[in-house]
């Protein structure tokens, strides 16, 4: 019996099923302490990926671990009594450290700053605690974080309750307390937290969204009220074709060199808010205490930032379009000048012409006076013995040979005017 023969696997059939499973979960057991890093340089075309992963190799090294591949985006593994977890994204690197002692967290996280190979983009401490009930959950709440602009709320079939006032303790770490039911597995501790870290992160990678907005603002505002004087002068005849085409042309570069350095950041900040709205929805929040949940406090603090973003990258596209559509009236308007001139130009053209057929007209009819007077007299030379034998006078001969030599030098003239035509 022969053997089936197999169709080949597609060459990137295994990194497809492979992204699938990474970064998994991290499973963590309550209680315990966790503090995470997202590590970016001030400028995305900084990073230096290899000092990143460089880094990873002492810590694990100095654990005496084995290092993950060359071409790996994340590692887990244990560090001591201590678990680490580390991911390279797109634009930053990010180190989770957790523990069931603060002061090892604490030490770790020291050393993964002070030789961070970036700048700290979001950083959070995470106090993880078993709870028997909404009290103790109440107290320890109102113990670890600021009233006023507190965020917490069930979650997971109420398996847990979260809680975050936003705000950076002196060390720079946000505070977030994960408060779960004695029941509750590492498994489930883990997706909580992990869910928590990734809500800071894309919240703050959003941010720069923000930040790339506020400093568009002014130049949008004076490239917006250049092209709407520029546009306000096409109508008109005294501006010079030459000057708006220029002052066009600049308004335009500089909107392309904005549009240049915005395009990537708007629409990383676009992911990122999708990222941020689909990991509080996948918490299931419900209510605890009265208090705001995360999303409401996202939607009264984070979402007019973003509608801020998406408001600049609209008005940058409008301005963009505008800019445009001038070029184009612009382009019209030389056109219909060049027409007019071209109209003109056509007209005296024909008035030049008639003047030069009449002008040859005229020229035409004194050559026929002047080789009739010449033709005249070789006549009269050759005619003049002839009129001595038959009795006439050299005026009479005149007389009569002119007229005829007058009319033989028109036809020729004629006849040779229409071979040329």
């Amino acid at each position: 019996m022969t053997d089936t023969p197999r169709t080949a696997d597609h060459p990137h059939r295994a990194a497809t099923v492979d992204e699938l499973h990474a970064r998994p979960f991290p499973s963590i057991e309550a209680p315990t302490h966790a503090w995470f890093v997202a590590l970016r340089p001030e400028r995305r075309i900084e990073r230096d990926r290899a000092a990143e992963r460089a880094q990873l190799d002492r810590l694990i090294q100095g654990a005496c671990q084995t290092p993950p591949e060359e071409d790996a985006t994340h590692w887990s593994g244990r560090l001591g009594p201590l678990n680490l977890k580390w991911e390279s994204h797109t634009e930053f690197v990010t180190i989770l450290i957790w523990g069931p002692e603060e002061s090892d967290v604490t030490a770790l996280a020291q050393r993964v700053l002070a030789d961070g190979p970036g700048l700290r983009m979001a950083s959070a401490r995470f106090r993880i605690r078993r709870i028997e009930d909404d009290a103790e959950a109440l107290a320890i709440i109102r113990s670890d974080h600021a009233p006023d602009s507190l965020a917490a709320s069930r979650v997971l079939d109420n398996s847990a309750v979260i809680a975050g006032d936003f705000r950076p303790a002196p060390d720079g770490d946000m505070r977030f307390s994960v408060l779960v039911r004695p029941d509750v597995g590492p498994g489930r501790v883990g997706r909580i937290v992990q869910r928590l870290l990734e809500i800071e992160t894309y919240r703050a990678m959003a941010m720069l969204g923000l930040v790339r907005a506020r400093e568009m603002g002014p130049a949008l505002s004076d490239l917006g009220t250049r092209l709407a004087q520029e546009v306000a002068t096409l109508g008109t005849s005294d501006g010079a074709a030459e000057v708006s085409l220029q002052a066009l042309l600049d308004i335009s570069a500089r909107l392309e060199q904005l549009a240049t350095r915005a395009t990537f950041r708007m629409s990383a900040t676009a992911a990122y808010e999708r990222i941020v709205t689909i990991r509080i929805d996948a918490l299931n929040e419900t209510r605890f205490e009265g208090r705001q949940t995360f999303g409401e406090f996202m939607m009264r603090r984070f979402d007019p930032a973003m509608r801020t973003v998406e408001a600049t990258g609209h008005r940058l596209t409008r301005l963009t379009d505008r800019a445009r559509r001038a070029g184009e009236l612009l382009r019209t308007r030389v056109e219909v000048e060049l027409s007019r001139q071209n109209r003109e130009l056509l007209v005296s053209m024909d008035r030049r012409s008639d003047e030069a057929l009449r002008l040859q007209h005229t020229v035409e009819g004194l050559s026929v006076v002047a080789i009739s007077y010449y033709a005249t007299s070789l006549a009269l030379y050759v005619a003049a013995p002839f009129g001595k034998e038959i009795g006439l006078s050299k005026t009479w001969m005149a007389a009569g040979i002119t007229p005829l030599v007058v009319l033989a030098t028109w036809a020729a003239l004629r006849a040779v005017r229409k071979r040329l035509h």
